[in-house]
């Protein structure tokens, strides 16, 4: 207590008293995260507008605007577009492949059966994922529907797949992939059950139990009368995953997804206004424009003419002069034309841009190089850059194998096996057994080699150390399959022989 305390105390006891508590209740106040991030006090914090609420109110209430705004950036500035193909081109590329992993130990057979039995689901997975005819609109095969679904995830922030079964001449397989645009999820009109959130409904223990999806797109300007169809998660009896939902969570208790570029889609709309203004400014400049002054009023067309009526976008605009490269401009009496110099190419402006693009790559988690294309660093730097996105990369790529290409597989292989294509004994009886039949691993585009010889001589190393297998190796650098190369090596190898014994042959007659 200092000596103003002490002396307001010995005159008003009760003001005194006040002072203490308040002093005591500020010095609370800012201890720990209330001296810094928190504080309430500090003049640089003062004027931080903030709140906040839970997944409803902080994700699904703004959704809308968010989706709507994330397409607009994608359809209209480069630099969103180029984010968005990028992620998909390196994670999806085109298509994860499968590769079956069946568990022989789990199943009692020997490392050449299981081989076989490998190679027959890769076949028969492939008459159906190679056609279009797994697509219930009959455009997309399998993996092409990989690159959709992904696509709009990353604009809309989330996918809904369903799989309804329909018979197709010259296809034993009836499973069919159907893809919802995330705006259709939705509630039902007049909908008062705060269950029922976004569309998704959940139960008293918050599991999802339904999904509500519309038969009419929202946004659409048809006067078609909408109506929602409740779905049900799994199947009553059977268990069975009847709708997919492809979303990545960032909040406990949400559920939707948030678009991609949600983060940065203010920075994103400032950069392409930006950049379009000093495209126009560039343009302008470009144009080298003669105005003529006289003296007296005059009808005479000006030297050169302007620019011809049949040209001109606003002719019927009487406040506007036109300009385009070399016109001659006659001005009135008592008009004067001054000279104006936009300043353009603006030298500042690729400096601007590039800090820009550094920030929005960092929260994209795509580093400048890769988001503009742009490698100019050392190899060590580029490297660097790559060997960072492809953290990212793999990362969506294992979510998007987990959450589309991993569930529609195995409700893919137990028809194949229902329908007797491939037998696969115990598959309905034991879900440890059916999940050994079920093992799978999705491969998609290579990372590419910056120093083939380089980083070809560090994968052998790995190979010899154990550290990797070949079958590994071939894959994430080549994309290839190590057991269907040594086959094709083989085969080579015995056409190269009989050219060099018919070589030996001629020479020696």
């Amino acid at each position: 207590m200092n000596i103003l305390d002490k002396a307001i105390a010995t005159i008003s006891p009760e003001k005194g008293l006040k002072r203490a508590a308040a002093r005591q209740r500020l010095q609370i106040m800012n201890s720990g995260y209330g001296n810094y991030g928190a504080s309430h006090t500090k003049k640089s914090l003062l004027g931080w507008l903030y709140g906040g609420g839970s997944a409803k109110e902080d994700i699904q209430d703004n959704l809308s605007t968010l989706r709507q705004r994330s397409r607009d950036l994608y359809m209209g500035v480069p630099l969103a577009t180029g984010a968005i193909k990028t992620c998909r081109t390196n994670v999806v590329g085109g298509g994860l492949k499968l590769k079956s992993q069946v568990d022989y130990e789990i199943l009692g057979i020997t490392e050449e059966e299981v081989r076989k039995l490998e190679n027959k689901i890769e076949r028969e997975f492939a008459l159906w994922a190679d056609s279009t005819a797994c697509d219930i609109e009959r455009l997309d095969n399998f993996y092409e529907l990989q690159q959709l679904a992904f696509l709009n995830w990353l604009m809309s922030g989330d996918v809904i797949v369903t799989l309804p079964v329909t018979k197709r001449i010259n296809m034993p397989y009836d499973l069919r992939i159907k893809l919802i645009e995330a705006d259709r999820l939705s509630n039902p009109a007049g909908n008062t059950d705060p269950k029922i959130i976004g569309g998704v409904e959940v139960n008293e223990a918050g599991e999802v139990v339904a999904y509500h999806i519309s038969t009419h797109h929202p946004l659409s300007f048809e006067s078609i009368e909408t109506k929602w169809a409740r779905v049900e998660a799994y199947g009553e009896k059977t268990g069975r995953r009847n709708v997919l939902h492809i979303m990545n969570r960032e909040r406990i208790g949400q559920r939707r997804g948030v678009p991609f570029l949600a983060p940065v889609i203010e920075a994103l709309k400032q950069l392409g206004r930006y950049t379009d203004a000093e495209l126009v400014a560039a343009v302008v400049s470009g144009m080298f424009t003669v105005f003529i002054e006289k003296e007296n009023a005059s009808n005479d067309s000006a030297f050169g003419e302007v620019i011809p009526q049949g040209l001109q976008v606003d002719s019927g605009e009487d406040n506007t002069f036109e300009l385009a490269p070399g016109a001659i401009i006659d001005l009135g009496e008592g008009e004067t034309a001054n000279a104006l110099n936009p300043g353009r190419p603006n030298s500042a402006f690729d400096g601007f841009v590039i800090a820009i693009c550094r920030q929005i790559g960092a929260a994209l988690e795509i580093p400048y190089e890769l988001l503009v294309k742009n490698f100019n660093a050392s190899y060590s730097a580029s490297r660097g850059a790559l060997l960072e996105a492809w953290k990212m990369f793999r990362m969506y790529r294992t979510w998007l194998a987990n959450d589309f290409c991993q569930p529609i597989f195995e409700e893919w292989l137990a028809e194949a096996v229902a329908k007797g294509r491939i037998s696969a004994p115990g598959f309905f009886a034991d879900p440890i057994i059916r999940k050994a039949y079920c093992g799978a691993e999705w491969n998609g585009p290579a990372q590419g080699l910056l120093n083939p010889v380089q980083e070809v001589t560090a994968a052998e190393k790995r190979v010899q150390n154990g550290f990797s297998t070949r079958d590994r190796e071939a894959m994430e650098m080549a994309g290839s399959d190590f057991y269907r190369n040594i086959q094709q090596l083989k085969q080579e190898e015995k056409l190269m022989k009989e050219v060099r014994d018919i070589g030996e042959t001629e020479n020696s007659k």
